[in-house]
This record gives structure tokens, sequence and C-alpha cells, in this order.
């Protein structure tokens, strides 16, 4: 996928591999990050370990990930990302005064205002380059246009990437282990509570799940068509699908997305429809389309959004209970 592509689409996919320029060392043997008064580490899950002289407490970062830490109480100094803080639903609530907003389209961040923001930290994301796992060297971290652009990012303050990729279940892990090496109490307070939160959730999803309900996850715009994604390749799905929400596999051997022209999409039905918040057409946009108005989902009226929120318990929780609503709502319709 061409990086006009990913731009349109959003954090739904990236291809790349971010390595902080100011980072020490490349042995994963340690997954944790340590604190103390000899300074400060964290090995990130390229295996490049940033080490400073004090643990941060700036923190700027690509708004999935900025998003999530922030729900442990790590507010960010400055984010980018595909769209700006203002629009992003992963930042629903927030006060967002005290944030320098950097970039608010894929690839474009201001460099001077970042620096501005005087962070001790840059904190992003990654996706494998297909459905192995694999994550590429040579290519760029998710949220920077290209390698050029990524090494002035690190020469402000170096970079730590968490990998999203395999089940959300697991990235959540990770991040909490961020969380944790930047002082955060992950074993009790409100970590505890997200997390028991986002388990009652998970048994909420698993209950609705049961009665079959089939559910297609899709981004579509004019120009571009009918983007389907597929489930097992994307964290935030694979996690719903593994609590066993039924999602359709569009098929097609390109990772990540199965995409096709609209006069194609009658052959794709569903129970229930997700459109991407992430510039996709809307409910109204997508039922004025001629053959999507024939898939069952759409006759229905049964079209929920799909929320890309970050890797964390409260975000996911609150999503999945959504889900969860949608299902034991929607009839079954295919």
């Amino acid at each position: 996928m061409h990086r006009t592509s990913r731009r349109l689409l959003g954090g739904l996919l990236a291809l790349g591999v971010t390595v902080g320029l100011s980072a020490c060392g490349d042995d994963p043997a340690d997954d944790t990050g340590t604190a103390s008064t000899g300074g400060w580490s964290f090995t990130d899950d390229l295996g490049t370990t940033v080490e400073l002289d004090e643990a941060p407490t700036r923190i700027a970062g690509l708004n999935d990930l900025a998003a999530s830490l922030w729900n442990y109480g790590v507010e960010p100094v400055a984010t980018f990302g595909q769209t700006s803080a203002e629009d992003d639903v992963a930042f629903d609530g927030r006060d967002l005064s005290d944030v320098a907003i950097v970039g608010s389209a894929y690839g474009e961040i201001d460099l001077e205002a970042l620096a501005a923001a005087d962070p001790d930290l840059i904190v992003t994301t990654i996706y494998p380059a297909d459905s192995t796992g694999d994550i590429p060297e040579g290519t760029a971290g998710y949220g920077f246009n290209d390698m050029a652009q990524q090494e002035q990012v690190a020469e402000i303050a170096p970079i730590v990437t968490i990998a999203y990729r395999g089940s959300a279940a697991d990235v959540i892990e990770r991040v909490v282990d961020l969380a944790e090496a930047l002082g955060v109490d992950t074993e009790g307070g409100e970590v505890a509570d997200a997390r028991a939160d986002f388990e009652a959730a998970s048994e909420q999803l698993t209950e609705a799940a049961a009665g079959g309900i089939s559910v297609l996850p899709v981004y579509a715009t004019e120009a571009d068509g009918w983007w389907m994604a597929k489930a097992a390749d994307d964290p935030q799905l694979r996690l719903y699908q593994d609590l066993g929400v039924n999602f359709v596999d569009p098929g097609g051997d390109d990772y990540f997305w199965h995409s096709v022209g609209w006069e194609e999409v009658p052959g794709y039905p569903s129970d229930v429809l997700l459109y991407s918040l992430r510039f996709s057409m809307s409910p109204e946009e997508i039922a004025a389309q001629p053959t999507a108005a024939l898939l069952p989902a759409v006759t229905a009226g049964q079209l929920h959004p799909w929320k890309y929120i970050g890797p964390d318990y409260v975000a996911q929780a609150a999503y999945m209970e959504e889900l969860a609503g949608y299902l034991t709502e929607a009839q079954k319709v295919t």
C-alpha cells in the first residue's frame, strides 16, 4: 500500500520501523522500563533501548498511543496523527488546551512546534508488513512520512515504539508496561479498576456475540471504493474476534484489506456494517450508493461506527460495551 493510501486510511494500517536516534543499544533482553536515581530506560518492541538521565515527564506522540497513556494519567504535551486530536474520538471529553497539536494529517508534523513543546520522550506505534507479524527494517514508523522525517523527530527527543500486531490484548499489556515505566501505578488504583472494567466488557461482548450476528468493518469513499478489513490482521478486531465476534472474511490476497469497486459491493453481505470514523463515508452517504443500498445491513439500518481507539483498558472496554450493544440489538438479516 503506497503512502497516499496510508494517509487516506488513517490509523488503520501502516508499514515500517522506527529507530530513535537518541536511543542506545538494540538488545531486547528486557521488555520493561526502569526508573531510578541512576537513570531511566525502556526497551521497546523493536528491541531499541532508550536511556535517559532521569524518568521522562513530558511525553509527545502519535494520537493513538498518546490517548492511551492519557487514559492512565500521563497527559501529553504534544500530539500528531492522521487527524487532529480535536477531531479524534480517542480524545473525546479531554481538555486539549495545554496540548500542542503539531500534526493533523498523516506524515505532516510541525517540527518547530514539536520542539517548542520540549518533550522528553516521543511515543508511536508500528504495524507489521504482512500477516506474519514481521516488521522490516528501513522504513519509517507510523505517523512519519519517511525515514528522513523520523530522524528529524528523533533529534528532538528519543522515540519509543510499540508494535501493533497480534491481538490488542497483548498490545494493551505493552502499553501498560510503558505506563508503568513512566511512573503509573499499574497494579492498583485507576488502572486496576480499568482492567476490571475491561474484563467485564470482554465477557459482555462474548455473550452478545454468541447469537452469531455477522459483522463487516469497512472504509468507504466514493473515489477509493469499498475497503473491507480482515479481522485477523487488525489487533483491535482480532481481540473482538477472539472474544467470539463473527466477522465476515472478505477474502483476497492482500494484507489487512480486501478492496473492491462499488459494483462488487453486494457480494459481501453482513448483518451489521461497521463504518470507519476516519475519513470514511457516513451511513447516509453509504445508503445513497445504489449498490451499497442493496446490502442487508444497510437495508435494515444496522450501520454503526467503527471507532479506531487506543490499545488500553479504558478505551477498549468502552468500545466493547458499545459493540456488544450493537450485536444484542441487531437482527439476523443474512
